[in-house]
């Protein structure tokens, strides 16, 4: 039997929530630039790369252990609660798991110290030997970090 599962975490930034997530929103040109260690390039396939139905295609730089290549549909975009949704539609990700959906948050800190961005994802395994993907959870706390170290730059 494969087996369905799940992760989460939650990160605190030092970026207040409106700029995180605009720089979020915008990670198909901010990614590439910023981060080129990361990501080869975002293409926008369909859509703007921001709104529900979106699908982007990324290309991950060379040193990425995992993908090289993931298609991602956006799924469902809430400006005003700060949240996005996405699927792994296509691509290397989909080698080790059957589906892969992702969902972030931003929500400021109600002292005004920054925010706190939480992402989860939900996954159903290709086989038993699969393992749980904590290798993109670290990835992506990676990102949510240099993101914020970017953000704060940039003010």
């Amino acid at each position: 039997m494969v087996s369905a599962g799940a992760l989460s975490v939650e990160v605190d930034v030092k970026s207040i929530a409106e700029k995180f997530w605009n720089s979020m929103r915008d990670s198909t040109i901010i990614f590439p630039k910023a981060f080129p260690h990361d990501y080869k390039s975002i293409e926008v396939l369909e859509g703007d790369g921001k709104a529900a139905g979106s699908v982007r295609l990324i290309t991950y730089s060379e040193g990425s252990l995992l993908v090289k290549e993931s298609k991602e549909r956006i799924e469902a975009v809430d400006e005003e609660k700060k949240t996005v949704s996405y699927s792994v539609i296509e691509g290397d990700l989909l080698k080790y798991y059957k589906s892969f959906k992702g969902h972030i948050a931003v929500i400021p800190k109600e002292d005004g110290s920054g925010s706190s961005v939480k992402w989860r994802c939900e996954f159903e395994k290709a086989s038993e030997e699969v393992p749980d993907p904590h290798v993109i959870k670290d990835f992506v706390v990676k990102n949510f970090l240099e993101l914020d170290d970017h953000v704060l730059q940039q003010a």
